[in-house]
């Protein structure tokens, strides 16, 4: 036997000394190849947490700094590798392929939420594609963006017959055509108006129709055109085959989410939008007892609307003929009506009571749900294949009550009940909201043009008083309501806006640069709260916020203090920050820190070509 020979040492070493020559050419070739305009750390970003209570022996010789007060200060983040230039964390096909996860793709599991493990996660910043350029501004946005921005033009080519996109020499331009509406989205959404005897076929209804959601929204046109009319489309599609889409419509301005109708519920509450779309979305709505139109079902308003443009509605051939013959009778036993059907669409509307559901007969269905189901539990809630019936309120009320839009923005909506508060707390609320949003504002005065902000996010939405305060500016914000608070989001769809539940121990669903401002009241000190990391967190904001944009942290003092630590090694730069006690805010209940995101440099830079 070999073992403990002195060669076996010798060989040790030279097996060090490779690996080491291996690591310095991997080192010198990332800072000549011109990807990483920062300097690369050796330490793993999560040790050096000690601002927040984590571990104070981390060894920070090479990426960090003793400041003034003692503290360590982080002076570099790792690059993420140039092909992360669009990374979604949770929604990572790479990840899914490299775990093996088992999947039943038949059912879309695959383009679901599946968030990788602490330890394989991206600690590192993401960079932008080459010849990145600051976007173009809204409203020019709807109808063009810079294609270095989105490097992605197969969907111009696969959909040129249905003029989704065009590429025109650096730009990508959308005549605002649709796979169900090639003359483009306006003449469409006016016939659709017209179907349902609308006054002067304006979609609106005369503010009675505010929420929409449009699923398999392909790059977003339909809710493009619908803004003009002051209603709003959470536009929804997966990161299929035709990856990219999403992307697409947050970069022209216009409010979608990556998501997709498979296992678990959507992210919405219950009674969310006046009307659902579908224009050849390729969903076999008869899957699994009919649990995707029932998913619609639950997040349609009483007296809701479901649009469906499909060769479904008007082939005659026997296929078609047969999923036209079933789909009938499914809707029929969920006591949908046919509102219209003209051309190539049906429009279905759902029944303002229970009692359609009251005189089925015994046995039919699909059955109703259980009386202990939640409609609005959504986190990683399976669905089921029942029928959500009204609550007590909306049964007698023949509806939701919601006054029209733009008066839902501030008048208390019926279930607010449901959480106790009284009218007058509410309007406390939004009033609080009005006085804190124009501080903001005039924060960020000496900072933006009227059209330098378009896509909000406000992190923890609660009441959606955020929203309602920047109502009449030329912005839209997605309102985002913690997993496992009140469930507010309800309220929020309920006053005109639209938003989505999630966990911000996790990496939210969009892509990288899709926000032009974050707005983070206690969110910091929350997830902090949970046990996770708010490293992790800081990386994830930086991920979906655009160059030049803008962070509003409003929390304790402790957590802005220990952010600012991080500033200089996410090329964030502090650009104001009222001191303890300035602000008039009677209920003040933290500093507010606002942070602009430097443009940091690849090898070929960034061009402001506006």
């Amino acid at each position: 036997m070999n073992r403990g020979r002195a060669d076996g040492g010798q060989k040790r070493l030279i097996l060090v000394v490779i690996i080491a020559v291996i690591f310095g050419c991997v080192y010198i070739y990332s800072r000549n190849s011109g990807t990483s305009p920062v300097e690369l750390g050796s330490i793993s970003f999560k040790r050096l947490s000690s601002s927040f209570g984590g571990d104070e022996d981390a060894d920070s010789s090479t990426t960090s700094s003793e400041d003034g007060d003692g503290d360590v200060a982080l002076k570099s983040i790792p690059v993420c590798d140039d092909r992360h230039s669009e990374l979604i964390p949770c929604l990572d096909r790479n990840f899914i392929y490299q775990m093996r996860l088992k999947l039943y793709l038949n059912v879309m599991e695959h383009y679901e939420r599946h968030c990788p493990p602490l330890e394989r996660r991206y600690n590192c910043l993401i960079p932008p594609p080459k010849g990145y350029k600051i976007p173009i501004k809204w409203p020019r946005s709807r109808d063009e963006v810079w294609k270095a921005n989105i490097p992605h033009t197969h969907l111009a080519t696969e959909k040129s017959d249905q003029n989704w996109m065009v590429v025109r020499g650096e730009k990508i331009v959308f005549p605002g055509g649709g796979t169900h509406f090639h003359d483009g989205a306006d003449k469409y959404i006016k016939a659709m108006a017209n179907m349902l005897g609308f006054p002067d076929d304006i979609i609106n209804n005369g503010g009675k129709v505010r929420t929409v959601l449009d699923v398999g929204c392909g790059v977003a046109s339909f809710g493009a055109y619908l803004l003009s009319y002051d209603v709003i489309a959470m536009s929804l599609a997966p990161n299929d085959v035709h990856q990219n889409q999403i992307q697409f419509a947050l970069e022209r301005g216009i409010p979608a989410y990556l998501g997709v109708l498979g296992t678990k519920r959507l992210p919405y509450p219950s009674r969310s939008f006046e009307l659902a779309h579908c224009s050849r979305c390729r969903i076999d709505w008869l899957q699994r007892n009919g649990i995707l139109l029932l998913e619609l079902d639950r997040v349609l308003r009483p007296g809701g609307y479901f649009a469906y443009s499909s060769p479904e509605a008007y082939a005659q051939d026997e296929e078609d003929l047969r999923i036209w013959g079933k789909m009938s009778a499914l809707v029929e036993r969920m006591c949908w009506k046919i509102a219209s059907k003209k051309n190539q669409t049906v429009i279905w509307v759902k029944p303002l009571t229970n009692d359609c559901y009251m005189e089925r007969e015994p046995g039919t269905q699909p059955p109703m749900c259980r009386s202990d189901d939640d409609p609005d539990a959504v986190w990683g809630v399976p669905m089921e294949a029942c029928i959500s019936p009204y609550s007590d309120h909306d049964h007698k009320a023949s509806g939701s009550e919601l006054a029209p839009w733009p008066a839902r923005a501030t008048a208390p909506p019926p279930r607010l009940a449901d959480f106790g508060i009284s009218s007058d707390a509410f309007e406390k609320d939004t009033e609080l909201w009005r006085r804190r949003v124009d501080g903001y504002w005039d924060l960020l005065d000496p900072k933006i043009k009227p059209d330098t902000l378009r896509n909000i996010m406000d992190m923890k939405a609660n009441l959606g008083s955020f929203a309602a305060a920047l109502k009449d500016k030329p912005v839209w914000v997605m309102n985002v309501v913690p997993e496992d608070g009140p469930k507010t989001l309800k309220i929020v769809y309920d006053r005109g806006f639209i938003g989505t539940t999630h966990n911000w121990c996790e990496a939210f669903s969009t892509y990288p640069r899709t926000y032009d401002l974050l707005h983070a009241w206690t969110v910091l000190s929350e997830v902090e709260k949970k046990g996770c990391s708010v490293e992790d967190l800081l990386i994830e904001m930086d991920r979906i916020l655009r160059p030049q944009g803008f962070i509003i942290i409003r929390d304790k003092q402790s957590s802005v203090d220990a952010i600012k630590k991080y500033l200089h090694a996410f090329h964030w730069e502090a650009i104001s920050m009222p001191t303890p006690g300035s602000d008039s805010d009677e209920e003040d209940d933290g500093t507010v820190l606002l942070i602009q995101k430097k443009i940091w440099l690849p090898s070929d830079g960034l061009r402001n070509s506006e």
